[in-house]
């Protein structure tokens, strides 16, 4: 069994390169696990993902741990007892240490001013993600982030240190479970105290902004969805590029846009009521030239969405007392239909539609939709069968 390995990370998160001894070195799926004496590479856990970077002329791929061991993933081997010099992707761990210190100040805060605790956080590439065990309402998440901003502002000293048993009995500090032996803790003075084995920054300035990007309600709590640093500074572009974009297309000053937007809203609603009344006459002029006793109908119609497929069924139905069929597609594309009746249920033959042309569909007994793949031909000849009158209207 191999010895623990010295976390030199733990007291010193701006380590970029370090000297190790290499331990043990083994194929393991299509890599090596190599375990070294000691290491600046952070293993996955606690919601912050794991390091990468350089073992000589190796990349280190994932970083895990286990009973205090830590496991480096690498590209090719490296012969036991050799002498290494690590080197860490510095623009990944300073992001992460960005993130992880942005996230205690803001659980801090809603710890302390609401209460509330952190119960599950992931750092992702653009995003990092924080539940907390109670609802708050925006005027409180608002407050959140202002107070975790002057923090940064502030330029404040993040503290680590393992105190002693007898001093840890007397600091109030957050976590998730109880916890006695060697355990480190992470101090934010006047904003956050916590049992952390993650990395952070020296100091809250390194941070460069906190910023809260949403909220939901989750399992009776809240979910954030949070940006800060240089992931922040990455967000602001995106959505400045996208109200840019928006602006020009609207022909509306970026700060006008959302008025603009409705309105562009407000005129297309407007327009559909009117087509779908326009619509509505069109279908009634159809219906009113076919004879009411014409028996059951088969009808293809150009550019129908389904709910004018269904209505359009529904009249023919209606009109002639007897199932009306609507399709409206092309051979090569496939078919959307209707079929209506008021009379008699319409589930098995759409059944049988969908086992003859590979369609799909469903619905009540006066009325079905679906797709289907076939011909024009072939689909008229089908209903033809089942004694439809193809509709020339």
């Amino acid at each position: 069994m191999n010895q623990a390995t010295e976390k030199i990370y733990d007291l010193n998160s701006e380590l970029k390169t370090f000297q190790a001894r290499v331990l043990q070195c083994v194929p393991k799926d299509g890599r090596f696990s190599i375990v070294l004496d000691r290491t600046a590479f952070y293993p996955e856990g606690g919601g912050q993902p794991a390091d990468r970077g350089v073992l000589n002329f190796a990349n280190i791929l994932d970083v895990q741990e286990k009973d205090g061991v830590i496991y480096h993933m690498a590209d090719r081997s490296i012969p036991e007892g050799t002498r290494v010099s690590g080197g860490v992707n510095w623009p990944r761990r300073f992001a992460h240490m960005q993130q992880h210190s942005g996230e205690h100040i803001v659980s801090g805060l809603a710890h302390r001013l609401f209460g509330v605790d952190n119960v599950g956080f992931h750092m992702g590439e653009t995003s990092l993600r924080v539940d907390l065990s109670g609802e708050l309402s925006a005027d409180q998440l608002a407050l959140i982030e202002r107070l975790a901003n002057e923090a940064v502002w502030k330029n404040l000293e993040v503290k680590t240190w393992y105190p002693s048993e007898q001093e840890l009995e007397k600091i109030d500090y957050r976590s998730k479970k109880k916890l006695t032996g060697k355990v480190r803790i992470v101090e934010i003075p006047g904003f956050d105290t916590c049992a952390c084995c993650g990395t952070h920054v020296t100091r809250t300035g390194e941070i460069g902004a906190v910023k809260l990007l949403s909220s939901q309600r989750y399992k009776g709590g809240t979910r954030l969805t949070m940006v800060c640093g240089g992931q922040a500074l990455l967000d602001y572009g995106e959505r400045q590029n996208n109200v840019s974009a928006v602006s020009v297309l609207l022909s509306a000053k970026p700060m006008e846009i959302a008025q603009a937007a409705k309105r562009l809203l407000t005129e297309n609603a407007d327009l559909k009521r009117r087509t779908s009344a326009l619509q509505s006459e069109v279908f009634q002029q159809k219906v009113n030239s076919i004879s009411q006793d014409c028996g059951n109908l088969l009808a293809f119609e150009d550019d129908l969405t389904p709910n004018e497929l269904r209505r359009f069924a529904q009249l023919l139905s209606e009109h002639c007392s007897a199932a009306a069929a609507v399709f409206s597609g092309s051979d090569s594309e496939g078919y959307r239909y209707a079929v209506s009746n008021g009379l008699y249920d319409v589930r098995p033959l759409a059944k049988e539609l969908s086992a003859a042309f590979s369609g799909r569909g469903g619905g009540s007994k006066e009325l079905v939709q679906g797709s289907v793949h076939g011909t024009h031909e072939t689909i008229a000849s089908f209903f033809q069968q089942k004694s439809f009158c193809l509709s020339e209207i």
